[in-house]
């Protein structure tokens, strides 16, 4: 409860004033009956004069209004509150989410993610706006109708007693059936969001391997199941309405029965019930009846919301993997770029014999240019992983300047270092929005002249557009090459102490490369430079050569050593010399 209460603190007026405007509503609807039950009395009585009756229709109209305002500022605090309570629970799950390491994000699908951060907030919301409106106003309306019904017949009141309990019984064992059933179907939508997901952002591989039949095959079973389960659970509220209305429909029948025969043998009697006592009894049943059927729908939603927010709390109760705890040096900064791995070993799965990275020891030297080659899984991406704490090492130590990586701050660890991934990742908006993530305060010239040192610059002056040219989700409107390029530009705007490029020149050509080779010699002569690579060309001018096989390091020297001693980087230079002459 107290993770909830966050988010109604800042709204707290709303949250209160919503209830009190349904408490205004239902007050109206007490005393309604009665005072139509005097007119009738007096009608049937013949005392009912035309003054009586002006002075009854202005209060029925002051009671109208007052329902009226009660009902509409309910409504409109108990939206109010609802959505904001929403709009915080959200933004906090979004916040939580990016600060998921690569190991905290594997956990779930991205679909699920984006499920939890809409549909199932939503379901919260919605439950919330509900309780805020039928809290108070269904208890209020089940209290307030049984005594005004106990009041003015006690004898009559005991067709509710023995209607009651039967009627709440069927609603809690409605309820116990339908919450697991909400639980399924969000898991579903889950799967449906994913299926989404990943064939709109891979549409271009499904056509190029004209497998639209499949993935609208693969759709359509996830819809199904979907459509199953939702229908499953939707049963259940189908069932309610009817099974409500038969417990409504009996026991108003049941009320004019037996207060028909009262009204007959009291009537000569003094005191006796009249009918517009009757009129009144039924209309208070009804409405004890409809409170029961109000809490039977909060109840309802409260079990899908029930559902979401267990798997919202998942999200908010994951422990981070990587986090700044601990970090004894937090003000401190990146400052030369020397980098070392003492005695390190990694597992993505921790139960798993099988490590990543063996007993990997190596020292970068600050300002150096450093190369990395290796068969494809030899774990050369995860190795650099663990300089900006992308993943954190299961034993031994990481160290940049002497320090180990744990002991910095995450932003200033990582604002040290500028990464080129594998994937090449952009944004939709302009050329010019996406370089400056690197430095969202880089100038023109700043932002032009890193274009030029990663050879994008030539690409983008030909757009009749140049820098504000929009770019469509992910680049897609981009080459290979071309996106690679404005990636290592972006890394380079940030200035940073360390450049990893992780295979980031695969769709560029051998001459672009060399070029960008060249400018980084001689305008990032301060920077340490790690270039992970298939091909040797990319590395071979490297001042030291990193050779990986099966997670473990088996030579280090230059180009002309390791071709000399190390036969897995020669049998790698030799099949791509065969390939290039071939």
């Amino acid at each position: 409860m107290k993770r909830w209460i966050k988010y109604v603190k800042p709204y707290l007026t709303s949250f209160i004033l919503g209830p009190l405007g349904m408490i205004v509503e239902v007050i109206g609807e007490m005393f309604m009956p009665l005072l139509l039950a005097m007119i009738i009395n007096e009608g049937e009585a013949g005392t009912l004069t035309v003054g009586k009756s002006l002075g009854y229709a202005g209060i029925l109209i002051a009671i109208v209004l007052c329902m009226m305002a009660g009902g509409v500022a309910g409504a409109y605090f108990g939206s109010k509150a609802s959505v904001n309570f929403a709009a915080d629970l959200r933004s906090d799950v979004y916040s939580k989410i990016q600060m998921y390491s690569f190991a905290n994000i594997d956990k779930y699908q991205a679909g699920s993610l984006v499920t939890r951060m809409t549909n199932d907030v939503t379901q919260i919301q919605n439950f919330v706006n509900m309780l805020l409106r039928m809290a108070l106003r269904s208890p209020g309306m089940l209290i307030g109708g049984i005594i005004m019904a106990v009041a003015l017949k006690p004898s009559l009141s005991l067709v509710l007693l023995v209607t009651m309990p039967l009627l709440i019984i069927t609603i809690l064992l409605l309820i116990r059936v339908a919450f697991p059933r909400f639980g399924i179907m969000q898991k579903k939508i889950d799967k449906l969001n994913s299926t989404v997901r990943e064939n709109v952002t891979n549409v271009r591989v499904v056509k190029s391997f004209v497998r639209e039949d499949f993935e609208i095959d693969k759709f359509e079973g996830d819809n199904r199941d979907l459509k199953e389960s939702g229908m499953r659970a939707v049963k259940l509220m189908i069932w309610m309405g009817p099974v409500m209305n038969i417990f409504m429909y009996v026991t108003v029948i049941a009320v004019i029965w037996f207060g028909h025969g009262i009204v007959l043998s009291e009537h000569s009697l003094a005191g006796g019930m009249q009918i517009g006592d009757l009129s009144a009894f039924i209309t208070y049943t009804t409405q004890i009846l409809s409170s029961l059927m109000m809490v039977t729908m909060l109840l309802m939603t409260s079990s899908r919301a029930l559902a979401s927010g267990r798997r919202i709390c998942e999200v908010l109760d994951e422990k981070l993997d990587i986090s700044d705890d601990g970090a004894k040096y937090p003000e401190r900064r990146v400052e030369s770029g020397e980098i070392e791995f003492r005695d390190v070993t990694f597992r993505y799965y921790k139960n798993s014999e099988e490590a990543v990275l063996n007993n990997i020891s190596i020292k970068i030297e600050a300002g150096s240019t450093v190369g990395i080659i290796g068969s494809t899984g030899c774990g050369k991406t995860t190795l650099v992983s663990m300089i900006p704490r992308l993943y954190d090492t299961d034993s031994g130590e990481v160290l940049i300047d002497g320090v180990n990586v744990k002991d910095y701050s995450l932003v200033h660890l990582r604002d040290g270092i500028g990464m080129v991934l594998q994937k090449n990742l952009l944004f939709s908006g302009s050329i010019a929005d996406n370089l400056r993530w690197g430095d969202m305060e880089a100038t023109d010239e700043e932002m032009k002249l890193a274009a030029r040192h990663s050879c994008a610059d030539k690409f983008v002056d030909s757009f009749s557009d140049g820098y504000d040219t929009m770019l469509d989700k992910g680049g897609m409107n981009l080459s290979g090459g071309q996106k690679q390029r404005l990636c290592i530009a972006r890394a380079l705007l940030k200035k940073p102490k360390i450049l990893i490029l992780d295979d980031s020149t695969s769709a560029v050509d051998t001459a672009t490369e060399a070029q960008i080779r060249e400018a980084f010699a001689n305008e990032l002569s301060g920077t340490t430079k790690i270039i992970i690579a298939q091909r040797i060309s990319s590395v071979k001018d490297a001042e030291k050569i990193i050779v990986m096989n099966d997670g473990k390091i088996t030579g280090v020297g230059t180009h002309d050593e390791l071709l000399e001693n190390n036969v897995e980087y020669g049998e790698i230079y030799y099949s791509q010399m065969d390939k290039k002459e071939g």
